[in-house]
């Protein structure tokens, strides 16, 4: 998503994989720091997969595809491909470009079938081992996987794939599934699949590589989201439909939730073998997730954005000037409100898209203004003014307030803030990165604290109703929720078995450090 300067390559792995606001040691570092550019206070992206059957440039739109699924993991990405005989596998730290970009790299990833994977770890360390997909050597031949998702029982799964004997290679959860399919007696392989599917809990989109067949599979209640699409007759799967328009391909439907699809020389089968459930797919697939030039279920993600700041206005408004999107995430909304509310929209902040996660920083005072880096006030738009700030969604407030008193440094005579989904109050097991309830500022502050903590001079959320009116719907029906909205309300889809062991979980999976 934003590219960096490249300093010497040992130097730039340092920097990617230190933690935020880190002091860097030894004499060639001295006085500098780490600056984390906020990305603490935002939402951290999911995962995206890809995978296509039959084609002759099969790796080649591989990357392509996952270069407009980057913005669901900037991480690391991987492909794995088969030519007929041999699996390849290139995996990388880094962004797509970094490394896909290369005719050298596609060309070592012959065949006519791949799979490909980008990552941000919200289970297991950025480190190359973890990096999907995974590839593992079955009795019935090679098997590769990639997975979008996170599996709330994964470390109880691993713990007692760990005590039969198993030796885990990585620290990802996805690495479990590869076990389970091993470990399965079934003769056919999409029976032991379907057999290692049923002991998963959680949430889950899968691309799959066998010697013979590209297999997609979402879990039960839809919670993450799979499409399937076709280009010159080959199908294709993968997370979003905007990884479809990139490389012109058509998009023929969503993968239902619970259904396991397998394509080979025959054709394509759909397997359903659970028991069919009401879906709940992720709400922070509109909020923030996808992309918004894709279609979720149907429904246009700009669209849907841009009805959530209509709601806003509808519940929240008050006399102002001008509508200023934090962007690039409050872009959508601010239009909707502005729209619906009459007021004009301007670009009173404009975001340096050339700034990367980390940047070196020579003095604490600078550190200090950072945001300054990422984001700039248009003063010409904002000075005199009363502005209201609508951003998607509020995690620590540690970007917000910054941004508040930038708008204000910057002129501004009122400083109102709005955000576009309701209250972040609990945290998330299905593949979001969202601190617990102790790091979440909804979660410990009233609206009035919230409020001062970030210094505007109004605060108001979307709320939950008015999110599900946006979405089309009457309200939210607590006997029957149409998305799964646990972060706003408590109410998690599946069992949280990790959470509910006795036995405490371990906080470090791996006894080995390596340089990647």
């Amino acid at each position: 998503m934003d590219e960096t300067g490249n300093p010497d390559h040992d130097a730039q792995l340092d920097l990617n994989l230190g933690p935020p606001g880190l002091q860097l040691s030894g004499p060639q570092f001295e006085g500098i720091q780490l600056q984390d550019d906020l990305e603490g206070d935002t939402l951290r992206e999911e995962c995206g997969v890809f995978g296509i059957f039959g084609h002759p440039s099969a790796a080649a739109i591989t990357a392509l595809g996952l270069h407009a699924l980057q913005h669901r993991g900037q991480e690391a990405a991987g492909i794995v491909s088969f030519d007929g005989n041999r699996f390849h596998s290139e995996r990388r730290l880094g962004l797509v470009g970094d490394t896909f970009s290369r005719h050298e790299v596609i060309d070592r990833l012959p065949g006519t079938t791949a799979v490909g994977h980008v990552r941000y770890s919200t289970t297991g360390a950025t480190i190359l081992r973890n990096v999907q997909p995974l590839f593992a050597e079955l009795n019935a031949g090679g098997f590769a996987v990639g997975h979008n998702g996170n599996l709330t029982n994964g470390l109880t799964l691993r713990r007692e794939l760990v005590r039969g004997g198993a030796m885990m290679q990585s620290t990802t959860d996805t690495e479990v599934i590869l076990h389970l399919v091993a470990q399965s007696r079934r003769s056919r392989f999409i029976d032991r699949f379907i057999e290692a599917l049923r002991a998963l809990e959680g949430a889950y989109s899968l691309v799959s590589l066998t010697n013979k067949k590209l297999i997609g599979a979402r879990d039960p209640l839809g919670i993450r989201p799979l499409v399937l699409g076709e280009l010159d007759g080959c199908p294709i799967l993968c997370s979003e439909t905007c990884a479809l328009d990139i490389i012109g391909a058509k998009f023929v439907r969503d993968v239902e939730p619970g259904e396991i699809i397998v394509f080979d020389e025959s054709g394509a089968q759909s397997h359903k073998p659970f028991p069919p459930k009401p879906p709940r797919p992720c709400i922070f697939e509109y909020i923030y997730f996808s992309r918004p030039d894709s279609i979720v279920h149907g429904r246009s993600v700009y669209e849907v954005r841009k009805a959530f700041g209509a709601q806003l206005a509808r519940e929240s408004h008050v006399d102002i000037d001008v509508v200023v999107p934090v962007p690039d995430s409050g872009v959508p909304a601010a239009v909707g409100y502005s729209q619906h509310s009459g007021v004009p929209f301007e670009l009173g902040i404009i975001r340096n898209h050339y700034v990367g996660r980390t940047f070196i920083q020579p003095t604490q005072s600078i550190r200090e203004s950072g945001v300054r880096m990422k984001h700039n006030a248009n003063r010409a738009a904002i000075a005199g003014k009363r502005i209201i700030l609508i951003d998607d969604s509020l995690v620590r407030g540690t970007t917000s307030k910054k941004i508040v008193r930038m708008m204000r440094d910057a002129g501004a005579r009122e400083v109102h803030f709005r955000l576009a989904s309701p209250p972040i109050l609990y945290p998330d097991y299905y593949g979001i990165d969202l601190p617990d309830r102790g790091g979440l500022l909804a979660a410990t502050h009233t609206l009035e604290e919230m409020r001062e903590a970030i210094g505007a001079d109004s605060l108001a959320f979307l709320s939950i109703d008015g999110m599900y009116r946006a979405m089309g719907e009457p309200g939210r029906d607590p006997a029957n929720p149409k998305f799964a909205d646990h972060c706003f309300t408590g109410v998690y889809p599946t069992h949280l078995t990790d959470q509910t062991q006795v036995e405490p979980q371990p906080r470090q999976l791996s006894l080995l450090a390596e340089a990647s």
